[in-house]
């Protein structure tokens, strides 16, 4: 099989399945060779064949930055060991530690799917890509990492990573914000996996390892790369230009006056609502603008003290937060009280020691607890 990837040479800009026959075998041979010799192997998910770790560090890892993932995937497998205890978690529980975590979707969805696979399944992922898919939160590209790392299933992942190396290695400049060109390229990465199931986890690990740190979106190591002299786009001297995706996230912006109202060694929050931003989570009130606060507290209180403004950023929202604190000398009226609960009926007093026990999001959580 050497011999067909010595001569692997530029090949017509369309044809993505004659430069994956130049390429295969040999490709995912010496992926796992590398993987062995200069993949990253410190990462506790990667000592493990375990399912469910493997599952919740793939759930984790989207959008998120690695260091940012291992003190919240240490903290959940010391609080729910098995998928069975995270099943039978309240939600509360497992939003208050994914707080600060950001994407809060995802720890319901892993909620949800906890209770799925404890429910539907005897408390076992199932072992192939088809039934994994079907549970909550998990997409096709989770579905393969956890049937070929956990399962030997020879099938390929496709996350950002995974895009990005391939689409330079093949030269495929496709858009892939066209469904139909993201479809050829996974196709053309099944194509590619190893022949031997055993080699599967080594293979996928590799696929992550040399995009995160190899072959990265600006400025890749291609002298370091195992794939180097076989990439098209090494070749061509503009590694940079591809994966090409020209849908581009559309951002929004949003004001917000929260109030922070203090009373007692107590503040009171409210619940959000189970759908949307923040889903489940507490927070103060909410408003719409500083007129809607003041107007709102007109004769219940006294005068507010502005706090720095804070900027939010999520994946498609810049998030601006003027809190306006209020710190009551004497107990809460009853007309403030009803107005409080009237406004948000989830709405209580929390004493400040028990805020860690509740799920807040990052800005709030920073604010109330210093």
């Amino acid at each position: 099989m050497a011999s067909k990837s010595k001569g692997a040479q530029p090949v017509r800009p369309d044809d993505l399945w004659e430069r994956i026959a130049l390429l295969h075998p040999d490709l995912s041979a010496r992926l796992v060779v590398w993987q062995a010799a200069s993949g990253r192997h410190h990462m506790p998910w990667q000592q493990t064949r375990d399912p469910y770790r493997v599952w919740l560090s793939e759930i984790m890892l989207q959008q998120t930055q690695v260091t940012t993932v291992l003190g919240y995937y240490e903290r959940f497998l010391a609080r729910f060991p098995t998928v069975v205890d995270l099943a039978a978690a309240p939600l509360d529980d497992v939003l208050t530690l994914w707080a600060g975590l950001g994407y809060y979707s995802r720890a319901r969805n892993l909620h949800r799917c906890a209770q799925v696979v404890a429910a539907d399944h005897g408390g076992r992922f199932p072992d192939t890509v088809e039934a994994l898919v079907k549970l909550p939160g998990v997409g096709p590209s989770t579905a393969a990492a956890i049937a070929s790392f956990c399962f030997g299933v020879r099938t390929s992942i496709m996350d950002g990573n995974v895009k990005r190396v391939l689409s330079r290695v093949l030269g495929w400049d496709r858009d892939l914000a066209v469904k139909l060109h993201e479809k050829q390229l996974w196709d053309a990465a099944n194509h590619l996996v190893p022949e031997s199931p055993a080699d599967m986890p080594a293979y996928t690990q590799g696929l992550m390892d040399l995009g995160a740190t190899v072959c990265t979106p600006r400025k890749p190591s291609c002298l370091l790369c195992p794939w180097g002299d076989w990439c098209v786009a090494r070749k061509t001297g503009e590694p940079e230009r591809l994966p090409v995706v020209t849908r581009k996230l559309k951002r929004s912006e949003r004001e917000s006056w929260p109030l922070w109202l203090e009373w007692d060694g107590a503040v009171w929050l409210r619940q959000m609502p189970p759908t949307g931003i923040w889903a489940g989570l507490w927070t103060p009130p909410l408003f719409d603008s500083l007129e809607e606060l003041q107007q709102t507290l007109k004769g219940l209180a006294p005068s507010i003290d502005p706090q720095p403004r804070v900027k939010h950023v999520l994946t498609h929202l810049d998030w601006w937060l003027n809190p306006q604190r209020l710190e009551l000398e004497a107990a809460p009226t009853e007309a403030l009280t009803q107005m409080l609960i009237k406004r948000d009926p989830s709405g209580r007093w929390v004493q400040l020691r028990l805020l860690s026990e509740l799920g807040l999001p990052a800005p709030f959580k920073k604010m109330l607890l210093g």
